[in-house]
């Protein structure tokens, strides 16, 4: 299986990429970003790309892919809509609108997150953008799932890249994995996020939508 990572220098990409490189049947992982993760693997091939509202200027070397699991995204705290559209929206359909055209019927995971809004209707910001970009993914010719965690347990010495959130994930680090076990559905870690990911892009899912514990469950079986 050959397959494409975006985001993959963020918390969930960077596990995203460590069940890639682990994985036996992954024979080709490709990551594409701005920036290069410094990770090494015979398997491992790096795309440094900075323009992610366009990629006509790469398009050859993002042919010839089973599924690409993309995890770029950003935290809407403190940003304008419009900003924040632009990226999640705006980076997320480039890439998948590419794709869908280099290789059509590909299997296309994207992460959006618990609570995100299908309506694109509701008062949350986020949930909004999420959901519009959910929506649009799924009318492309690809084979699309939506993948909602909640929150998420950084596993494998792994670190997310915005401060904050090291902050808080330090602070609670403790008490995760008491959470974990006190409510099963309301968290999952960087491991299961990949694992899940990697299964269904070998297998597929009843749904296009899996929420938290859809996303546990399906790492469990992998």
């Amino acid at each position: 299986m050959k397959v494409l990572i975006f985001g993959a220098t963020g918390m969930v990409g960077q596990g995203v990429l460590r069940e890639c490189l682990r994985a036996p049947d992954v024979e080709l992982a490709v990551t594409c970003g701005r920036s290069a993760t410094g990770a090494e693997n015979p398997k491992l091939r790096e795309i440094v790309h900075k323009d992610l509202s366009s990629y006509t200027a790469i398009e050859r070397e993002l042919a010839g892919f089973d599924a690409c699991l993309f995890t770029l995204g950003v935290s809407s705290a403190g940003m304008k809509e419009a900003d924040y559209e632009r990226i999640t929206y705006g980076f997320t359909m480039a890439a998948a609108e590419t794709l869908s055209r280099l290789n059509p019927g590909m299997t296309f995971i994207y992460v959006s997150g618990a609570g995100t809004d299908s309506s694109e209707r509701g008062r949350v910001m986020w949930a909004r953008v999420k959901g519009r970009t959910e929506n649009a993914l799924l009318r492309l010719s690809l084979k699309a799932f939506m993948f909602r965690p909640g929150m998420i347990e950084p596993l494998d010495g792994i670190q997310s890249r915005t401060p904050l959130y090291r902050i808080l994930y330090k602070l609670t680090k403790p008490l995760l994995p008491l959470l974990r076990r006190a409510f099963p559905d309301q968290v999952v870690s960087t491991r299961d996020i990949g694992q899940a990911m990697l299964a269904v892009a070998r297998h597929g899912y009843a749904q296009r939508i899996l929420e938290i514990k859809d996303i546990r469950q399906t790492a469990q079986e992998s």
